[in-house]
C-alpha cells in the first residue's frame, strides 16, 4: 500500500490519543491517528460548566440500546464521544480513578501487570495534579486535574451530615483513604479549560513530523493477511482508502465501536458472523459480550430557600460570570458544579465501596433566566447515586454487515438481583442523608423519587421506571486469560498478529469510578506494552487503601 506507517490507531479518544503521543517520542516511528469525528474545536467544549456539549450532534455516536428487558422495554440513549478526544472532549469531566482493589480483583483474574501498585505508576505519569507530587498523583504530566471548590456549591452541609451518620470523610479519593465523602476532582486546568485527552495529548505534539492526523475518517474493517492485521480500510467524503501497518494495528475505538470492528473484520463469535455474512477469521465468543455499565438514578429535593445555583442563573450574572471565566480563568463557570463526591459501602459485609454519590447544588434541567420574563424555576437540589460494581452483564452485536449501521447493544441493567437490592439500599441512604441536618435543614421537600414511593416494591419499581446509566460502559473486548478473553493481559488480540485494543473495553470489570481517567491510564500503559517497557510498580503502604 502506498499509505503505510509503523503504527495506526483507530479512534482518537481516550486512550488512542495518548498511544499517539507517547509512540511518536520515538522520532524514527510513523503514527497515523484515524479518527471517525471532527476536530474539537466548538467553543463550548472549552467551558467546565458546558458539558452538556454531548447534545451537538455532529460529535455524537447517539447510540441507543435495544428494549431493556428487565426496565420495562425502555431504551437507554448511550451518548459517546465521535470527535477528537472521544468522550473526553464532551464529557463532565469529573475526574475519578475507583478503588485500589478494582485493580487488584484484574490481577486476581489472571491480568497479570495490571493490579493497583502496576497502574498507580501510569495514573500519576498522565496527571499534573492541584495537590502537587505525591505517591499517588503525578505534578508534571499532560493532564490537567483541578480541585471542585465544594463550598461555593453548597459542599459543606452534605459533608456535615455525612459526618453525623458515622461516614468516613476523606481528602483524598485517589489516596490512602479512597472511601468516604469529600471534595471531587475535574480535568480541568488551573484556567477553568477542558483538560481533554485530545487537548492534553494531541495538541503539544500536533507538529511531529512522525504523527499523521485524519479526521471524518470511517474504519470500515481490518485488513488480514495470514491471520495477521497489515492495515486498515476506511471511507472519508464517500471514498474509500487503504492504508498499511508496518508493526500493529491498535483499536482505540471505544467499547461499542472496537467490538464492532473487530467483527466487520471476521473477529468475533462465528456463528454471529455467518449469521451477518462474515466469513470468520477468529472465533473469538467474548468480542461483544461482558458489557458491563453503571446503572444510576437522580434524587431531586426542592429548597426551602432560593439557595442553589439558579441564582447565578440569572442573566446578568451568568454574562459576567462568562466575561470573568473568559478572562480571568475563574467563577463558577471555572469549574464542574459538583457539592460533594462520595463512594461508600451500603452494607457493612463488602469488601470496598458499592455505591458512588455526586450531590449537585442544582436541579438536572436548570436554565438561564431574565428578571421579571417568563417564570423562574424552582430552586432544587439532585444528587445523581451509581451502582459501583455491577453484576449484571450486556452485549453487543452487528446489526448488519454495514459499517455504517450502529451496532445493536443491550446492557442489561438490573438483571442481577445483587444489582437490584444494592439499588435500593442506594435510595435509602440517599434519602437518609437529606433527612439529616445541616442538609435538612434546606430541605423543603423530595421530589424524587417522591413521597409515594416508600416500600421496597415501589422503590425497586420506581427504579425500574426511571433508571439511567453514567455513561461508563467497558468489557466488551475482555483482558484476560480464559476462552472468553479477546485481548492478553498486553492488550493482544487472540490469535491475530499485529493487532490490539487499547481502550476501555479491555477492562474486565468496570471501575468503581468514573472511566475517564482508567482509559488515560489503559492508554498509558499500552503504549509501554507496545514498546515493549514498563514503569516500575508502585512502593507505597495499603494498609489505608485496602
Amino acid at each position: 500500500m502506498a499509505d503505510s506507517f509503523d503504527y495506526i490507531i483507530v479512534g482518537a479518544g481516550s486512550a488512542g490519543c495518548v498511544i499517539a503521543n507517547r509512540l511518536t517520542e520515538d522520532p524514527s516511528v510513523s503514527v497515523l491517528l484515524l479518527e471517525a469525528g471532527g476536530e474539537d474545536k466548538q467553543f463550548f467544549y472549552r467551558l467546565a460548566l458546558g458539558f452538556h456539549s454531548w447534545r451537538y450532534p455532529e460529535t455524537n455516536w447517539d447510540y441507543e440500546t435495544e428494549p431493556e428487558p428487565h426496565l420495562g422495554g425502555r431504551r437507554i440513549g448511550l451518548p459517546r464521544g465521535k470527535v477528537l478526544g472521544g468522550s473526553s472532549t464532551i464529557n463532565a469531566m469529573l475526574y475519578s480513578r475507583g478503588h485500589p482493589g478494582d485493580y487488584d480483583l484484574w490481577r486476581q483474574m489472571g491480568c497479570t501487570g495490571w493490579g493497583f501498585e502496576d497502574v498507580l505508576p501510569y495514573f500519576r505519569r498522565a496527571e499534573t495534579n492541584w495537590r502537587g507530587e505525591t505517591d499517588y498523583h503525578g505534578g508534571s504530566g499532560p493532564l490537567q486535574v483541578s480541585r471542585v471548590p465544594t463550598e461555593r456549591f453548597l459542599g459543606k452541609p452534605v459533608i456535615e451530615a455525612a459526618r453525623r451518620l458515622g461516614y468516613p470523610i476523606t481528602d483524598d479519593h485517589h489516596g490512602e483513604q479512597p472511601e468516604g465523602f469529600g471534595g471531587g476532582d475535574t480535568t480541568t486546568d488551573a484556567r477553568g479549560r477542558r483538560s481533554s485527552a485530545s487537548r492534553a495529548y494531541l495538541d503539544p505534539v500536533r507538529s511531529r513530523p512522525n504523527l499523521t492526523i485524519i479526521t471524518r475518517a470511517m474504519a470500515r474493517r481490518i485488513l488480514m493477511q495470514n491471520r495477521r492485521a497489515v492495515g486498515v480500510e476506511v471511507e472519508r467524503d464517500g471514498e474509500v482508502r487503504y492504508f498499511g501497518a508496518r508493526r500493529e494495528v491498535i483499536l482505540s475505538g471505544g467499547v461499542y465501536n472496537s467490538p464492532q470492528l473487530l467483527m466487520l473484520s471476521g473477529i468475533g463469535p462465528a456463528e454471529h458472523l455467518r449469521e451477518m455474512g462474515i466469513e470468520p477469521v477468529a472465533d473469538l465468543p467474548g468480542v461483544g459480550r461482558n458489557l458491563s455499565e453503571h446503572a444510576g438514578f437522580w434524587s431531586q429535593y426542592a429548597t426551602k430557600e432560593n439557595v442553589t445555583l439558579l441564582n447565578e442563573l440569572r442573566a446578568d450574572k451568568l454574562a459576567l460570570s462568562f466575561a470573568r471565566w473568559l478572562v480571568f480563568g475563574t467563577g463558577v463557570m471555572a469549574s464542574q458544579c459538583n457539592s460533594c463526591h462520595a463512594e461508600i459501602r451500603t452494607q457493612e459485609d463488602v469488601a470496598q465501596p458499592d455505591i458512588q454519590i455526586y450531590f449537585n447544588p442544582v436541579r438536572a434541567d436548570a436554565k438561564p433566566w431574565f428578571p421579571g420574563i417568563g417564570e423562574r424555576q424552582e430552586h432544587r437540589l439532585t444528587a445523581v447515586t451509581c451502582l459501583l460494581q455491577p453484576r449484571s452483564r450486556g452485549w453487543v452485536k452487528l446489526r448488519s454487515a454495514d459499517p455504517k449501521d450502529k451496532v445493536r447493544i443491550t446492557l442489561n441493567l438490573m438483571a442481577d438481583q445483587w444489582d437490584v437490592d444494592t439499588l435500593v439500599r442506594g435510595v435509602e441512604r440517599v434519602r437518609e442523608l437529606y433527612a439529616t441536618p445541616p442538609l435538612s435543614d434546606l430541605v423543603a421537600r423530595e421530589l424524587m423519587p417522591g413521597p409515594d414511593v416508600r416500600s421496597r416494591d415501589e422503590i425497586e419499581a420506581w427504579l425500574r421506571e426511571t433508571l439511567i446509566t453514567t455513561h461508563h460502559s467497558v468489557g466488551t473486548c475482555a483482558m484476560g486469560i480464559g476462552e472468553e478473553a479477546v485481548v492478553d493481559p498486553q492488550l493482544r488480540v487472540r490469535g491475530i498478529e499485529g493487532l490490539r485494543v487499547c481502550d476501555a473495553s479491555i477492562m474486565p470489570t468496570v471501575p468503581g469510578g468514573n472511566t475517564n481517567a482508567p482509559s488515560i491510564m489503559v492508554g498509558e500503559k499500552a503504549a509501554d506494552l507496545i514498546r515493549g517497557q514498563s514503569l516500575p510498580a508502585a512502593d507505597i503502604d495499603r494498609r489505608e487503601a485496602a
